[in-house]
């Protein structure tokens, strides 16, 4: 059984027992969270589609990643215009216990 849902904005494709990275969520290692905006559901070929799923996708918080360094370098030539800013954006590993 796999499922698509909405988590932070994104829509992820998740089963049970799956480890995924998704936008940074708030919660300490260890918390359970509780997605209940489930958009698409298969279960052995019976899909259900739309706003009659009455799923619940039951998650726990593994961690925290940093993702890969993103540099935004603005020029203006000939000007003496230089400007480097980067980032790195947060990441939550959670991990899928029940879809149900």
């Amino acid at each position: 059984m796999f499922a698509v849902v909405k988590i932070a904005g994104q829509q992820f494709r998740v089963q049970e027992g799956q480890s995924l990275y998704v936008p940074h969520l708030e919660g300490a290692t260890g918390d359970k969270l509780e997605f209940a905006d489930v958009l698409f559901t298969d279960s052995d070929g019976n899909i259900t589609v739309g706003g009659d799923i009455k799923v619940k996708v039951a998650a726990e918080i593994l961690g925290e990643r940093q993702g890969d360094k993103v540099i935004a370098f603005k020029m203006k030539r000939r000007k003496g215009f230089r400007k480097k800013k980067g980032h790195r954006t947060l990441f939550t590993q959670i991990r899928i216990n029940k879809i149900a």
